[in-house]
């Protein structure tokens, strides 16, 4: 009987000891999860995947093309803590922010996430806008897909290119109110591509918006 108790409270500790190693390690993306190229330290190595099995979009849209791999690999290399799951997570909250701060014209909410060329460019296109008395009353609808297609690691920064598909709402009205042009009830594919770099070797966690590149619909 002691025998079986002790058994008992081996396999007991051994499941929690498995449960905890599984759940201990989730970033709150279980619906859309993201394989890491290479094991993490302490945690059980995954079997080897190909880079064509990498790249393949999980459910969400969520994954990195095959070209991006070695780019993604030489970054997680330098930066262990790098999750390309939270990454795009907020790379998808940087690009709903970004959009909806640029459409009310804040300036200030644009500082603190784009870089001096990008909050140059986002800035003039205000100016012109204000100064032709335009109002924007855009919405985000959907991003259907955020992936990965490229990576770079240049000395001790990392830049990332992220390909969104999103659907937007636009409409343009005049000073007074008046519809210029577009339609809330109609959203419009758009395409874009955003670079993102970090200082690996700064305190500083977060990613600047250095260029972007709208591919159009």
């Amino acid at each position: 009987m002691t025998v079986g108790i002790v058994l008992l409270a081996m396999i007991a500790l051994f499941v929690g000891l498995r449960l905890y190693s599984v759940l201990g390690q989730r970033t709150g993306h279980e619906q859309q999860p993201v394989t890491r190229p290479d094991a993490v330290p302490g945690v059980e190595k995954a079997p080897a995947k190909t880079d064509a099995a990498i790249a393949t979009p999980e459910p969400g849209g969520m994954a990195f093309e095959a070209a991006a791999a070695n780019g993604v690999r030489a970054i997680i290399a330098a930066d262990p803590n790098f999750d390309v799951a939270r990454f795009l997570e907020g790379a998808q909250s940087a690009y709903r922010m970004m959009l909806e701060a640029y459409w009310k014209g804040d300036r200030e909410e644009l500082r603190h996430l784009a870089g001096p060329d990008v909050l140059a460019a986002f800035e003039g296109a205000i100016d012109e806008r204000e100064a032709a008395g335009h109002v924007l009353e855009n919405r985000l609808v959907d991003i259907d897909r955020a992936t990965i297609d490229a990576a770079r690691l240049n000395g001790k920064d990392a830049e990332v290119d992220v390909r969104y598909h999103a659907f937007v709402a636009a409409v343009t009205r005049d000073g007074d109110g008046n519809l210029i042009a577009g339609s809330l009830t109609d959203a419009v594919e758009s395409v874009d591509v955003w670079t993102f770099r970090r200082d690996l070797k700064s305190r500083d966690p977060n990613w600047l918006l250095v260029e972007t590149d709208d591919l159009g619909v």
